[in-house]
C-alpha cells in the first residue's frame, strides 16, 4: 500500500515536471493515470488493511458519525480508522438504530468493520455471574456488563406476569438467576433480559427435578435457599450434598437449622469467623438460630450443581456439623451431640490460638 502511494506521489510529481515541456492533453493523461492508480490503491486499501487487535466498538443512544469516528480511532489504528469513518460518512447510517456492541475481530477489512456497524450486526455478549449474594449486587453487575440500568432491572423483576410465570414472590424472585455463562445482546431491553432468565429457569426445573423436590417435601424455591445455604457452609463440592441431607434430618425433626451463614446474612457481614453471643439473638427472619424452617429466600445466588446436590444428596443420620481445626474448609459431621460439642471445643480452640475472634 505505501508503495503504490508513492509510486503515485511520483507520477503526479513527474506531471508537473514535464508539464512545460509537453503538449497539455499529455500532461493531463499522466494526471489523470495518476488519479486512476490512487483511486485503485485506495479500494484496494480498503480490503487489504485490516483491525490489528480485537476491539468491541460501543454504540450509545444518541450516537452520530462523528462519535462513532471517534470510537474508532481510540480502538484501532489511524489508517484503518480514519479509512472506516470514510466509508461511514458516505453512507445515511440512522445510529439510533444501531445502539449495541459490535465485536471486530483481528484481521478485519476496512470494508467489513464498515458494514459490519452499519447494517447493526450485532455480536452477543458474554453474560457470566457467579459468587453472588444479594440482589443489590446482582443489579449491579447486570448495569456494568449490559445497557439495563439498576432502575429499570428492578422496574422488571416487579412485573406481575413474571411472578406468576415463576410462581415465585418478591422476596425469592432471585432463584430464577441460575449462575452460568449466557448470551445477550448488550442492549437488550431490561423485561426481555429478565423473561430470558426465567425461561432458562423454567427448563432447568424438568419434571424430573420437580418431582425429586416434592419428594423432599420442597418447592424449587426452597430448594433453592437449602442450596443457598449449602454453598456459604462448604466450599468443598464432595461436602454439599452431606450438608443439604443433614439439614434435611433437621427440618425432619423439627429442629432449628442453626446454620451460622444465615445469621451473617441477617446481619450483612460475611466476614465475621464466629458466631455467638448477641449474634445469635439478632431478630431476624433469615436467623435461623431464633426461627424455625428455612428463611424466606437465598441468601445467595445458588448454583445449579448445588440445587442438585440438594436433590440427590445421599441418606444419613448426622444432624451436627462442625469445621474441622485444620481449615481445610471441610467439616465433622456426627448424629452425636456430646461428639459434636468435643468438635466445636477443637474448632474453637484453634480460632483461639489464631487469635481469630
Amino acid at each position: 500500500m505505501q508503495i503504490f502511494s508513492i509510486f503515485v506521489a511520483k507520477l503526479l510529481v513527474m506531471a508537473f515536471n514535464i508539464k512545460k515541456n509537453i503538449a497539455k492533453k499529455h500532461f493531463y493523461a499522466v494526471a489523470f493515470a495518476a488519479l486512476i492508480v490512487f483511486i485503485f490503491v485506495y479500494f484496494v486499501g480498503l480490503i487489504t488493511d485490516t483491525s490489528r487487535q480485537t476491539r468491541t466498538i460501543y454504540i450509545l443512544p444518541g450516537a452520530t458519525t462523528e462519535s462513532v469516528g471517534d470510537s474508532l480511532q481510540s480502538n484501532f489504528d489511524g489508517s484503518v480508522a480514519s479509512k472506516v469513518s470514510l466509508v461511514l460518512g458516505l453512507i445515511n447510517v440512522d445510529w439510533n438504530k444501531r445502539v449495541g456492541a459490535y465485536t471486530i475481530e483481528s484481521g478485519t477489512s476496512v470494508l467489513r468493520i464498515a458494514r459490519h456497524l452499519a447494517y447493526g450486526a450485532q455480536t452477543p455478549i458474554k453474560f457470566t455471574f457467579n459468587n453472588i449474594r444479594t440482589l443489590d449486587e446482582f443489579a449491579k453487575h447486570v448495569d456494568k456488563n449490559l445497557m439495563i440500568s439498576e432502575q429499570n432491572f428492578r422496574d422488571a423483576l416487579s412485573s406481575d406476569s413474571l411472578l406468576a410465570q415463576t410462581k415465585c414472590d418478591s422476596n425469592n424472585i432471585i432463584t430464577i438467576f441460575l449462575p452460568d455463562t449466557y448470551e445477550f445482546y448488550w442492549n437488550v431491553r431490561a423485561d426481555k433480559f429478565v423473561g430470558t432468565m426465567a425461561k432458562y429457569y423454567g427448563k432447568f426445573w424438568t419434571s424430573e427435578r420437580l418431582a425429586k423436590a416434592k419428594q423432599l417435601n420442597l418447592t424449587p424455591q426452597q430448594v433453592s435457599t437449602l442450596a443457598s445455604i449449602v454453598e456459604e457452609e462448604t466450599n468443598s463440592s464432595e461436602e454439599r450434598g452431606v450438608v443439604a441431607r443433614l439439614y434435611l434430618n433437621r427440618l425432619a425433626k423439627g429442629m432449628r437449622l442453626q446454620a451460622d451463614p444465615t445469621v451473617k446474612f441477617a446481619l450483612g457481614d460475611f466476614s465475621l469467623k464466629r458466631i455467638g453471643g448477641e449474634a445469635l439473638k439478632y431478630d431476624s427472619p433469615y436467623n435461623t438460630y431464633l426461627y424455625s424452617g428455612l428463611p424466606p429466600a437465598p441468601i445467595r445466588f445458588a448454583e445449579k450443581k448445588t440445587i442438585d446436590a440438594v436433590l440427590d444428596s445421599p441418606m444419613h443420620n448426622y444432624i451436627y456439623m462442625c469445621a474441622k481445626e485444620d481449615f481445610s474448609g471441610r467439616h465433622n459431621f456426627t448424629a452425636s451431640f456430646a461428639e459434636h460439642q468435643s468438635n466445636a471445643r477443637r474448632y474453637q480452640a484453634a480460632l483461639s490460638a489464631r487469635g481469630i475472634k
